[in-house]
């Protein structure tokens, strides 16, 4: 019997940082082609939105074959009717994981549909489960953002032993994410097996906060955005050094993507 498919590895593809395990800055040239046009300031909808759909749902499969549990399976192929052979034996994601996927909108809500779909085509359906939360940032009189507001949510249950999805396009000072994890800390029952969070683009302040106050989260973007770093950083190796940042001076990510959020949704408000 075949044995060369029984373990399949691990996601080694990245770019090389140094901000610790659980970070993973993809390097994949075919959606970083579409990003660079998603980021430009003629796409608009509706090939924002197509952007966006193909590009999460690269990220997606990576981080989902990765993060999700694995078992060793035994199938009959159609060859099986022609021969005793046709048989495969392999490794496969384990069907019985079960997870939550979180919509954190309004930006959140396409990435999460799509990672609703693409949960339900490698685990039971009846495992996998969809929250809602509305919030927003919270700014001061310049614009600089002071924390988050949370307005409501739809929680289906516990989360015992899931793994728990946030995808949100824009990582950008944190402050947002962590308040709705915080949420489910304190208000929902259960220990997730892992909370893993899929961006498009991060900056270094966004990781280094996320990983100061949940250590053991799960990162994965598609780009890490430095682009208010010295010259001299921008040389090194992503996280190496402290004087990093991916911010402007309301807390904007450069050279980022602009209101995504706004884009989206064809909302300007």
């Amino acid at each position: 019997m075949e044995t060369a498919y029984e373990n399949l590895g691990s996601e080694s593809g990245g770019i090389e940082h140094e901000y610790g395990e659980g970070v993973h800055i993809l390097s994949e040239p075919y959606s970083m082609s579409l990003l660079s046009e998603m980021c430009q300031p003629s796409t608009l909808q509706p090939r924002f939105n197509d952007l966006l759909d193909t590009i999460y749902r690269i990220l997606l499969q990576r981080m989902l074959a990765q993060e999700l549990p694995r078992v060793v399976i035994e199938c009959d192929t159609n060859m099986k009717q022609y021969s005793p052979l046709g048989v495969f034996r392999g490794q496969v994601i384990d069907r019985s994981s079960r997870a939550v996927t979180v919509n954190v909108a309004r930006a959140g809500t396409i990435p999460s549909h799509i990672c609703q779909q693409l949960l339900h085509q490698v685990l039971d359906p009846e495992g996998v489960r969809q929250d809602h939360v509305v919030m927003e940032r919270t700014v001061d009189e310049k614009g600089a953002v002071t924390g988050a507001e949370l307005y409501g949510s739809k929680i289906g249950g516990d989360v015992e032993g899931r793994f728990l999805f946030f995808p949100d396009p824009m990582g950008a000072t944190g402050s947002s994410l962590l308040r709705v994890i915080h949420h489910y800390r304190e208000q929902v029952e259960g220990t997730p097996a892992a909370i893993i969070t899929a961006h498009l683009i991060v900056t270094p302040e966004y990781i280094r906060h996320m990983k100061s106050q949940l250590p053991g989260i799960k990162i994965w973007t598609l780009r890490l955005d430095r682009g208010a770093s010295p010259a001299e950083v921008l040389g090194m190796i992503p996280g190496s050094d402290s004087r990093e940042s991916g911010l402007n001076e309301v807390d904007y990510i450069v050279p980022g993507a602009g209101g995504v959020g706004e884009i989206i949704n064809n909302s300007w408000v």
